[in-house]
């Protein structure tokens, strides 16, 4: 019962602290004869990575990955090909500063899980974090990539994507979204026009020592129907888990989520036609892609939101290990909104479910119906 892993078929466990020697993961589960190379990976990864704005954290890590098992490669191919085994990655730390946190050691961070963590087992790690550390995640964008290959095996024009919708009280508007501008910018936001009032809003957060929140927005395309299941293994709920298992975010919807509350029963009622090829085609998707916990065949929509970096400037109280009421200031590296760096995490999380979910549907139902 350790918790550090998650999925069935696609299983993936990771390992590592943000302070330690390094961090990785081992994805077990993953079909043989699929090409992966570490550039693969490290695609994703390079869109984590801390250090690349001044929006951000300013830890230097190149977060160079590692593969050490699971894939084989002779003069017979063109590339290294997946074995069936469990592939192992590894990502070294190499700008670990952990004496930035020795004055605030014995001090539980208000907003952080120090104190659950001390509650839970009696010892942590307190440098910047150790397991419950965002840096935790690197792991998991790296185990996305390969996500990413198995539903491009399996389905072979699917896509996973994410964009930043919310930071803090600012909005975009969804009228000017723009796929392309998400990588064009330190946002990934997809309305260029809010960038320079978004730049203005976070840069005053952070000359104040504060910090803010976001939503992330994740659209997964070509993902065909039928995955998922009516009961224990619906899709939405391990989607869910799976964004909620993600540091900081406070929450989850589906599709129009909460909003849906509001509509009537005509106008959240997703409405069918008979479409091209004798498919069916729907005329919305207030369900976000999932009907009953499985997939619709349309763009699967999920949102997440997160909560303001609790690592501040601002003194804030709190006590420490002895129970002693005392103030702590958090000095460091950390990020004014956390939620950017979140938004290739929250596409991996999605990638992981939705390639463990088509391994499952296959091993139970066969081929994939068109």
């Amino acid at each position: 019962m350790s918790h550090n892993s998650f999925g069935h078929l696609l299983r993936v466990t990771t390992f590592g602290e943000s302070h330690g020697p390094a961090l990785g993961c081992v994805v077990d589960g993953c079909p043989p004869g699929i090409p992966l190379e570490e550039s693969d990976i490290q695609a994703d990864l390079d869109r984590r990575r801390p250090g690349q704005s001044k929006y951000v954290s300013q830890r230097r890590e190149p977060d160079n990955v590692r593969i050490l098992s699971g894939v084989f490669q002779d003069e017979r191919m063109q590339a290294p090909l997946t074995t069936g085994t469990p592939i192992a990655l590894v990502i070294e730390n190499v700008d670990a500063r952990g004496k930035d946190y020795a004055q605030i050691r014995d001090k539980f961070r208000p907003g952080h899980a120090d104190f659950t963590y001390w509650a839970k087992y009696g010892i942590r790690d307190y440098r910047g974090g150790g397991r419950q550390s965002a840096r935790e995640t690197a792991a998991r964008v790296a185990a996305g990539a390969i996500a990413r290959k198995i539903l491009d095996a399996l389905f072979g024009c699917s896509r996973v994507r994410a964009a930043l919708v919310q930071m803090g009280t600012q909005h975009v508007t969804r009228e000017r979204w723009d796929w392309d501008e998400v990588s064009r910018n330190p946002f990934f936001c997809p309305d260029a026009d809010v960038l320079d009032s978004w730049a203005e809003y976070l840069e005053a957060l952070r000359k104040n020592g504060s910090s803010c929140g976001a939503i992330i927005e994740v659209v997964a395309e070509g993902i065909p129907a039928g995955l998922g299941a009516p009961v224990y293994g619906k899709l939405d709920a391990d989607l869910a888990a799976a964004l909620m298992s993600i540091n900081a975010v406070k929450g989850v919807e589906i599709g129009d989520g909460f909003a849906s509350a509001t509509l009537a029963g005509a106008d959240n009622a997703d409405e069918i036609r008979q479409g091209p090829h004798g498919r069916p085609q729907f005329l919305s998707n207030h369900a976000g892609g999932i009907l009953g916990g499985i997939s619709t065949g349309q763009p699967i929509v999920a949102r997440f939101a997160v909560k303001p970096t609790s690592s501040i400037l601002t003194p804030m109280r709190t006590i420490d290990v002895l129970g002693k009421e005392t103030q702590i200031v958090t000095t460091g590296r950390h990020d004014p909104c956390v939620g950017i760096r979140a938004v290739p995490v929250g596409e991996a999380m999605v990638a992981c479910v939705l390639a463990d979910h088509a391994l499952r549907h296959r091993a139970q139902m066969g081929a994939f119906r068109s």
